[in-house]
């Protein structure tokens, strides 16, 4: 298994402590680079990876195949951990590689575990409240909406189809016990308060 572990936007006190148990308990620990490395290496010593900072798609892929090839022993083994800034959803390069890994090691199973994402912490550092709707992008044409508090996920979903929207995931109590996910065709016709809803067009 391969974990791809959010560390947060840099300071180490706003690691998780999932975060810290993880990197414990993990078989190893990967890492992109120094900020990453400083980050784990309180708690154990990780492999530092090199994934050059470039435009240039096939050095890339190169460094992607190269680093999956250095990785999958480990995840094939026992539970491998990859340690990247801010949260490993969020424009990462663990996406891209767990791309890879499915392509080349299709029986090593990946995951995330969330870490603060660089939009939280900028709210808070910047001391702003982000309670109205806003986008976030890297200057591509945003395809995809998050919805929180979705009372009516069912309605809201026939709503979005019809502004081209076809891809829908809800997460009720996300990380509680008594979690719920619901995709697609799927969606109840009310939800908790504590409510997600992910469209993609």
């Amino acid at each position: 298994m391969l974990i791809g572990l959010g560390l947060g936007p840099g300071n180490p006190e706003l690691l998780t402590l999932r975060a810290v148990r993880l990197i414990k308990e993990a078989d190893a620990v990967f890492v992109p680079g120094r900020i990453a490395y400083d980050l784990v290496r309180p708690y154990r010593e990780p492999v530092m990876l090199d994934f050059p900072m470039t435009d240039d798609e096939s050095r890339i892929t190169a460094s992607l195949r190269e680093n999956a090839a250095l990785i999958a022993p480990e995840a094939q083994q026992g539970c491998a951990v990859f340690g990247i800034l801010g949260d490993p959803n969020f424009f990462s390069t663990f996406s891209r590689l767990c791309e890879v890994m499915e392509e080349r090691y299709p029986e090593i199973e990946c995951r995330t575990e969330p870490g603060i994402s660089a939009i939280t912490a900028f709210a808070a550092a910047a001391n702003l409240s982000l309670s109205r709707g806003f986008i976030v992008s890297d200057e591509g044409i945003p395809d995809t909406r998050i919805l929180l508090k979705v009372r009516r996920p069912k309605e809201r979903a026939a709503e979005l189809r019809k502004e081209g929207y076809r891809t829908f995931v809800l997460i009720e109590r996300m990380y509680f016990p008594d979690m719920k996910v619901y995709r697609d065709g799927d969606m109840p016709e009310r939800s908790d308060y504590l409510s997600v809803m992910y469209a993609r067009r």
